[in-house]
């Protein structure tokens, strides 16, 4: 078997051992060198750091830690004349479109075999020579963000101070509820900098264990600890020359604040089990929805951390507190997931009702509706379903006879029994769950393992929602060419029963 005879590099990403190892054998008898990556963060960090020059990426879609799409956005934005070609088992209409739009030269579907490789790869590399060096990435340091705008008065005075704030370099501390658009605005900030062309890394510390933050953080040396089989490299490390937000930093447990607090002081640190201290040159942001000086005076926050990164607050409004930006968010967001060849638009019944609802969940939450709006194709069933939200929760609703009055129709917000409206929400409810469950096992081959990791939920909720949607009898009447690696004893007997 000869090794890179046609002077190219394959950089796979792919977090399954055994298609990894087929990928990797089928690349170098098509004469390619290989250099495999297991996820997300690995993929890029191979890309900043190897000293090989990477003619192609093969790209999973579906990867711990962070998924390829998000891969994908960040390799455009590293190296956009960089061919990238997705190969997944999750080859949905949808994903494929999204894929094509966020940049990939091409789309392959799981199993692969060594002709569909080759051809896609030849296609790519036709016009790329072995040694070209990829364009430096352009700073995005004087458009308007699309998604960061709003006619409300504070957010006026967030959006005069992005440009400023972002060519600081300053330590930043954003704050707000949950779904207001922290992150957002932190990518916002990070591209008005001047390190807008290297990477842009995100960790929330609420969503793993303290272990497991310190380690996602700083990395970790072979050897460290049970499990540590080989060397990873921390998101200080990978961010290097770039931006790094720690979201939800008010979760961040007090013992791993002091490391932290020493990286922002000293700007280097030490690898889990390692001697090397490894200095780094990276912009810190902190993001959290808690009120850090009251967590101060309960001991669960350093009070020298909060000063570390409260160099500049920005605190975003609720969405309920700026209500004239609604609208426009909605308008917004309905283009940005529009589906080619559906349209829907606002109309009046629902514009009031989405003035008159209190937003617990912020801009997230909108999005979701938005989202939901163009699945359903049907405004009034989202008008009825924002009113009933309301009613059962007149308090927090705002004041709702005002909202109707800006649009002329106070008759709209009149109590109702929200009985039969709920009776109907609930049933495109379960509709729209039964709809998207079989649109994702389509897609995987009835592989309900893959269709959960695409739905993103966890695989035995999905097992329980086809148990109560009707769906578990329509496993044993599909006949896929592939079964379900996931439980192949299971299916085995159940059909043979």
């Amino acid at each position: 078997m000869q090794s890179h005879k046609n002077g190219h590099t394959i950089l796979v990403g792919e977090d399954e051992p055994e298609v990894r190892e087929y990928l990797e054998m089928a690349l170098k008898c098509l004469g390619y060198a290989v250099e495999l990556a297991e996820d997300g963060d690995e993929v890029l960090n191979c890309l900043r750091t190897s000293q090989s020059e990477f003619s192609a990426v093969l790209l999973d879609l579906m990867m711990p830690q962070r998924d390829g799409m998000e891969v994908l956005r960040e390799v455009r934005h590293m190296a956009p004349s960089l061919p990238v070609i997705i190969v997944s088992g999750a080859g949905s209409t949808l994903n494929v479109v999204t894929a094509m739009k966020s940049g990939a030269n091409d789309f392959l579907c799981k199993p692969v075999t060594h002709d569909e490789l080759r051809i896609a790869l030849s296609k790519v590399l036709e016009n790329r020579t072995v040694h070209e060096p990829a364009p430096p990435p352009v700073p995005v340091l004087a458009t308007k963000s699309k998604a960061f705008f709003g006619n409300n008065p504070r957010m006026r005075e967030i959006q005069s101070l992005v440009a400023h704030v972002g060519w600081s370099g300053a330590s930043v501390l954003i704050q707000g509820e949950t779904g207001s658009g922290k992150e957002v605005l932190a990518r916002e900030l990070h591209a008005h900098s001047p390190r807008a062309g290297k990477v842009f890394l995100k960790l929330n510390c609420a969503a793993l264990p303290s272990e497991l933050v310190e380690s996602e953080l700083f990395g970790y040396e072979r050897g460290a600890f049970t499990g540590a089989f080989q060397k990873k490299i921390g998101r200080f490390e990978a961010a290097e020359g770039g931006t790094i937000l720690l979201d939800e930093i008010g979760d961040m447990d007090v013992r791993l604040q002091a490391k932290l607090l020493q990286v922002l002081q000293d700007r280097e640190f030490q690898r889990i089990g390692g001697r090397e201290m490894i200095k780094v040159d990276v912009r810190v942001m902190a993001a959290t929805h808690r009120d850090l000086e009251k967590a101060m005076s309960e001991g669960s926050f350093r009070e020298d951390l909060y000063y570390r990164l409260n160099v500049i607050n920005l605190h975003l409004p609720a969405l309920r507190e700026r209500k004239e930006d609604i609208v426009p968010i909605a308008e917004h967001l309905l283009k940005k997931h529009a589906v080619q060849g559906k349209s829907v638009s606002l109309t009046l019944p629902l514009r009031q009702a989405m003035m008159a609802y209190h937003w617990p969940g912020n801009v997230r939450e909108l999005e979701n509706l938005m989202c939901r709006l163009i699945v359903m194709q049907s405004p009034d069933i989202i008008t009825r379903e924002l009113l009933a939200k309301s009613n059962r929760k007149p308090a927090a609703a705002g004041d709702s006879t005002g909202a109707a009055q800006e649009f002329g129709q106070p008759s709209q917000f009149t109590p109702i029994d929200p009985t039969p409206i709920l009776e109907q929400v609930t049933k495109a409810k379960k509709h729209a769950e039964t709809e998207a469950i079989l649109a994702a096992l389509n897609s995987t081959r009835w592989n309900r393992r893959q269709a959960a990791s695409l739905l993103k939920i966890h695989y035995k909720s999905l097992l329980y929602k086809m148990k109560t949607l009707g769906l578990e009898d329509n496993v044993l009447s599909y006949s896929p060419a592939a079964p379900d690696d996931s439980e192949p004893r299971e299916r085995a007997m159940t059909a043979g029963s």
